[in-house]
């Protein structure tokens, strides 16, 4: 037993050398001498997720209850920080205009009936910034950074933003012209009103939760492309000015004063559903009668396509790592 000490003490000096050099590779693939930043541009489509528009039938969630025809363009820009391969920040500015009216529902004969009939529409120009995290979990299986598929990289992205939005609608003058006017002055479901305390004046501006998923591909060291889906989670019901019951006409006289202009505005953006049947009062849309779903809160997504270029950071030799050399 004695005689065999030194040669099995030599051959743990050896197994733990290994590791060691093992741990150490692997960690300076893992992680940059400096980090690596990327600044670059995106575009997409996006869509609303509220209580408007949607498919035939019962209303349902996500996109599911999509209406495609109501895409409207995303751009913005960003600034990404990645200390290593696996884990990286980015900060992002966006902007779009978002989306959502009933008119536009296919009348089946069904459950989409009361909401076509609800006649309500909106636009919503919307101002974002996030900080999102983004983990690409496949580098942890990758032990060749010469491998063919370092090309293509998927990812998930989750974090945290703060959005600024203001709901329009289109009114429809007396003479007949038209004009875009903003929702959330016309308290259009008594939000901020006395005599429904319950019902507060939203902020127009709120905090959303971006998650989703996305993968990237690199032209070269430099340049990448990536394809992201990202939802917005939000805390407000009232991306689409509708969250609640409807009121009665005498609250906006009450209130903004009858026979004022703003009166008759807020009616009319309140409660379209007589311009669906001009002169005709359409008994389900009066005041306490369901306008909308107040126990689902809005949100919206996007499709981007985004070009990036890298700069700065590398390995120890100063050199960006290269994930298309093969």
């Amino acid at each position: 037993m004695i005689k065999n000490i030194p040669n099995l003490t030599f051959r743990a000096c050896i197994l733990m050398a290994t590791s060691l050099l093992s741990v150490k590779s692997y960690s300076q693939y893992q992680f940059f001498s400096k980090p690596v930043y990327e600044i670059g541009i995106n575009v997409g489509p996006s869509n609303l997720l509220g209580d408007l528009g949607g498919r035939p039938g019962i209303g349902t969630t996500f996109i599911k209850d999509n209406n495609i025809q109501m895409t409207k363009l995303m751009k913005g820009a960003y600034f990404s920080v990645r200390p290593s391969e696996f884990f990286g920040l980015s900060l992002a500015v966006n902007f779009t205009t978002l989306e959502g009216a009933d008119s536009i529902i296919v009348d089946k004969g069904g459950a989409e009936v009361a909401r076509k009939n609800r006649n309500l529409s909106v636009q919503t120009p919307v101002s974002e910034a996030t900080l999102t995290a983004e983990i690409y979990p496949l580098v942890l299986l990758e032990s060749d950074d010469k491998d063919l598929y370092h090309k293509f990289r998927p990812y998930g992205i989750i974090g945290v933003g703060v959005f600024k939005f203001n709901p329009k609608g289109v009114y429809t003058a007396p003479d007949g012209s038209k004009q875009l006017v903003a929702l959330q002055p016309l308290r259009t479901e008594g939000q901020g009103m006395p005599q429904y305390p319950d019902r507060k004046e939203y902020s127009l501006t709120q905090i959303n939760i971006p998650y989703g998923v996305g993968i990237r591909y690199y032209f070269s060291d430099r340049i990448s492309g990536a394809l992201e889906l990202v939802n917005r989670k939000t805390f407000t019901d009232y991306l689409d000015d509708i969250g609640t019951n409807y009121i009665s006409d005498s609250d906006f006289d009450n209130y903004f004063g009858a026979g004022s202009t703003t009166a008759e505005i807020a009616k009319q953006m309140a409660n379209k559903a007589p311009q669906v049947s001009p002169g005709v009062r359409i008994s389900p849309y009066n005041a306490g009668d369901k306008r909308g779903t107040g126990t689902r809160m809005d949100s919206y997504y996007s499709v981007s396509f985004k070009l990036g270029i890298r700069f700065g950071g590398g390995y120890s030799n100063g050199s960006l790592p290269c994930p298309v050399r093969f």
